[in-house]
């Protein structure tokens, strides 16, 4: 078993994509595709950026919490689609040391070809 926690739950959510339990609320979304989980992702997406804007810790922990929840969606997204953690932490290496603006026109390129 992995020992960090995103690890866990990657593991967890293949898991939930292959065997589709039912009851489940990963299942739920799953089957609702990928309008359904871009609903959700959407939806925690703006309710962190609300807890954001609130002022001292009880808004530091109410972004934590939200951010959580941006974490599980956007991961049953990526288990959708067949996406590990290490797949996204190889990008992130990628991109490492460049400048977002040089990592955005670069990809911009990329489309183009």
């Amino acid at each position: 078993m992995p020992n960090d926690v995103l690890d866990r739950l990657m593991l967890e959510l293949h898991q939930r994509v292959a065997s589709l339990p039912e009851g489940s609320y990963t299942t739920k979304l799953l089957q609702g595709g990928i309008p359904k989980m871009g609903e959700k992702l959407l939806e925690e997406s703006n309710e962190v950026i609300e807890a954001a804007a609130e002022s001292g810790e009880p808004g530091r922990e109410h972004t934590i919490r939200e951010a959580a929840d941006v974490v599980f969606h956007l991961w049953v997204l990526l288990a959708s689609r067949g996406i590990v953690v290490d797949d996204v932490r190889r990008e992130l290496e990628l991109r490492e040391g460049v400048s977002g603006l040089e990592e955005k026109r670069r990809r911009g390129q990329e489309t183009v070809s």
